[in-house]
């Protein structure tokens, strides 16, 4: 099965959770998004096999946030995603795709589900 973890590594939890997959022997491809950011089409498809919408994955106290007015309810997922893909840095971290299905890695063991 492909792995691909979306990774910051300046990011605590992003950094446990990539160790706790090599301790798994879980080499993913890491993608490194705030360099390599997902177009709007690829957030969305991660978004789809989170069962997650874009709100719930968007970091609110980043200053794109509150500069770019996302905290409008107006504001469509669609709009959401474009935003969020144009300014990684929204983008909640880390997040693990193994297949058809993903998980977001706070805490570090809730990608462990994709494994089981």
């Amino acid at each position: 099965m492909d792995v691909t973890m979306y990774h910051n590594p300046r990011c605590s939890k992003s950094r446990e959770t990539l160790k706790l997959l090599q301790d798994m022997n879980i080499q993913p491809k890491l993608v490194e998004y705030l360099k390599a950011p997902p177009s709007p089409d690829e957030l969305e498809r991660i978004l789809k096999k989170l069962g997650k919408r874009p709100r719930d994955v968007i970091r609110r106290g980043e200053a794109p946030y509150k500069e770019l007015g996302l905290d409008n309810p107006e504001l469509d997922d669609r709009a959401l995603i474009e935003a969020m893909s144009a300014n990684p840095i929204l983008i909640e971290r880390p997040i693990v795709v193994a297949g058809p299905r993903a998980a977001l890695g706070r805490p570090p063991e809730a990608v462990l589900e994709l494994f089981r």
